[in-house]
């Protein structure tokens, strides 16, 4: 079986770590990674818990095709409460960190208690113990990584880290590993922080070898990745344009949200693409992008590596950002960018380069401003409040206001706490765009009825990626639906949501579903785990970690009154495009999904549906 069959246990206010046997019976009923991970979560933490608190716990996990020659199988998820929304965070990434974890011979690492002093934990192999990080403290992700490879003498050493964000409280703090990789949303970083846990550095050598039919195995992952490779979307939109491929479709259908939601298309999307992004500037003959690449195991290499116009108001005076560096994502491009009518790209790739540098989610931070841009033009936020001018479209708002959040200094302190927080505070709590508290990412829910059903209703407050009807409904994959219409749309949801928590728990990208189903996840998990899992088993897996996530949120006191989309999004009409003229109709999918879900009209899992799942 691929699991590795341990995990460490790390007590950070004694200063203790201990190996455990990983719990078998869990990992049968919840894979590993998400779904396992938060297994342990709920099992070990009171859901009523101060998320920064000692009593708090966070999780690093991989699953069992994690390490593997499965494609994309370089995947982890951090798991704790989230101080953001006070729901369950669980936060995906990608990179080598994962692999390289699982290859030294560990299932997951859990963080309990409180150092009380900067720490960071070293793993090599069967190794492991917490050693002092103060020099390491205030330092940033990349001269985290860099100083500890040094420290340790081995440039293969692979570090998952906090920067100054995480460290000062900003609560949407990632946890970034391999320079620009990034468990991004939640504030799992800010969880870390309060743990005065600043990195974990690991060095694997034993490999994943224990896999049960290694050659059913082999047989099996080959003739996925033959799918992946030959699939429009895995095997040729990724690699050449990366998730910004979606840029201008998105806009072209009314679906882009623009200037706080405000508006639902942006008028200079064309210039913030990945299109832009392959094209010579005008200032010095060269391209943004420089080339994509690969997390382990990839066979589809999404990510994007890119490299700033020097002469750049934001870097001008700056050469350390003259490198080639982690590029635009879709959703980082829309959050920095038409969220806040901004249409200067390599204003976008600096305040990219930032939220990786230190630690910070582009979506939550980039959202937030949109709404500090929209109280700035109403009159409720001044300029000597916010320390610059900030109406919409400022690319030097933007980079000024990328910098303060991110450093903790002036006004960048309120933007740090969200714009759930921010908004209510000046007295306009309905223009924060988030649902249980974070923010929404680059989809309009008025536009794709699916999505903000989907929103609604996700375990870890506004997410695209628990359910990502987008698929459905814009692309046609697995089905095409319409996306303005909203029947239907709950049992799209469900299903999307369910298999979506079967594959993040097994280790590998959920960008595989573009051309996988379940039916394809299956004889892989069943060659490397030994166990038969079927595409039924499958689905009521992921099932059953979708309840169990909704009973901790609803025992830390979430109920069916947080399962909501803001006014906007309710009441105020798409004004351009496809979309003209429509509002989600979040009322009327309710009542459907609660009843596709078996939950009772509180949102709360009936007693058969409890007994059916074995929860």
């Amino acid at each position: 079986m691929s699991w590795a069959g341990k995990i460490l246990r790390v007590n950070l206010t004694a200063g203790t770590v201990k190996s455990e046997p990983l719990n078998m019976d869990w990992a049968r009923s919840y894979i590993g990674s998400r779904g396992l991970g938060s297994k342990y979560l709920v099992e070990e933490v009171d859901a009523t818990v101060d998320p920064l608190s000692p009593a708090n716990k966070i999780i690093w996990a991989t699953g069992p095709l994690t390490g593997t020659m499965a494609a994309t199988g370089g995947r982890y998820t951090v798991i704790t409460k989230s101080p953001l929304t006070g729901a369950i965070a669980c936060s995906n990434s990608g990179g080598y960190w994962g692999a390289e974890f699982k290859m030294a011979g560990w299932d997951m690492v859990i963080f309990e208690g409180k150092s009380d002093k900067p720490v960071y934990l070293y793993v090599n192999d069967d190794f492991a113990e917490l050693r002092d990080a103060a020099h390491l403290w205030g330092k940033s992700i990349w001269q985290t990584e860099e100083m500890l490879k040094k420290s340790l003498q081995d440039p293969l050493t692979r570090v998952s880290s906090i920067g100054k964000a995480g460290e000062n409280g900003v609560l949407y703090a990632s946890v970034v590993n391999d320079l620009h990789r990034a468990a991004g949303r939640s504030g799992v970083g800010t969880v870390m922080g309060s743990k005065n846990l600043k990195a974990i550095a690991v060095r694997g050598t034993l490999g994943v070898g224990n896999l049960h039919n290694p050659k059913a195995f082999m047989k099996v992952i080959a003739e996925k990745k033959k799918i992946l490779a030959d699939n429009a979307v895995t095997g040729q939109g990724l690699p050449a344009y990366g998730t910004q491929v979606l840029m201008n479709v998105i806009n072209e259908m009314g679906a882009l949200p623009t200037r706080n939601h405000r508006d639902n298309q942006f008028e200079s999307a064309k210039e913030i693409s990945a299109e832009a992004m392959a094209t010579p500037r005008k200032t010095d003959g060269k391209k943004q992008l420089v080339t994509n690449q690969a997390c382990f195991g990839c066979t589809i290499a999404c990510g994007r590596i890119s490299k700033m116009d020097e002469s750049h108001f934001t870097v001008a005076n700056k050469p350390q950002y003259w490198g080639a560096s982690g590029g635009l994502e879709y959703e980082a491009a829309w959050a920095l960018g038409a969220a806040n009518g901004v249409k200067d790209l390599e204003a976008l790739q600096y305040a990219t380069m930032l939220c990786n540098e230190e630690g910070i989610d582009p979506i939550s931070f980039g959202a937030t401003v949109g709404a500090v841009m929209e109280m700035y033009e109403m009159g409720v936020l001044t300029k000597e409040q916010i320390g610059i001018e900030a109406p919409f479209g400022s690319a030097q708002a933007l980079a000024f206001l990328t910098e303060e959040t991110i450093y903790g200094r002036g006004f960048g302190k309120e933007i740090g706490q969200g714009s759930k927080r921010l908004t209510a505070k000046y007295g306009q709590p309905d223009l924060s765009m988030t649902s249980k508290g974070q923010e929404f990412p680059a989809y309009d829910g008025r536009a794709i009825q699916g999505i903000g059903l989907a929103y609604a209703t996700s375990n870890r407050g506004g997410c695209h990626l628990r359910g990502y009807t987008i698929a459905s409904e814009v692309l046609g994959i697995p089905v095409k639906t319409d996306p303005l219409e909203h029947a239907g749309k709950p049992e799209l949801v469900k299903a999307f949501q369910d298999a979506t928590a079967a594959f993040d728990s097994s280790g590998l990208c959920v960008f595989t579903t573009f051309a996988w189903g379940l039916a394809d996840l299956a004889p892989q998990i069943s060659a490397a785990c030994g166990d038969q899992y079927t595409t039924e088993e499958l689905e009521k897996i992921g099932e059953r970690i979708w309840n169990m996530e909704r009973e901790f949120n609803n025992r830390a006191g979430f109920t069916a009154k947080d399962d909501s989309l803001p006014k906007r999004l309710l009441t105020e009409a798409c004004k351009t495009g496809p979309a003209t003229g429509k509002v989600n109709m979040l009322a009327e999918m309710m009542p459907k999904y609660y009843a596709v879900r078996g939950w009772d009209s509180e949102g709360r899992p009936t007693a058969a549906t409890r007994e059916r799942l074995s929860l």
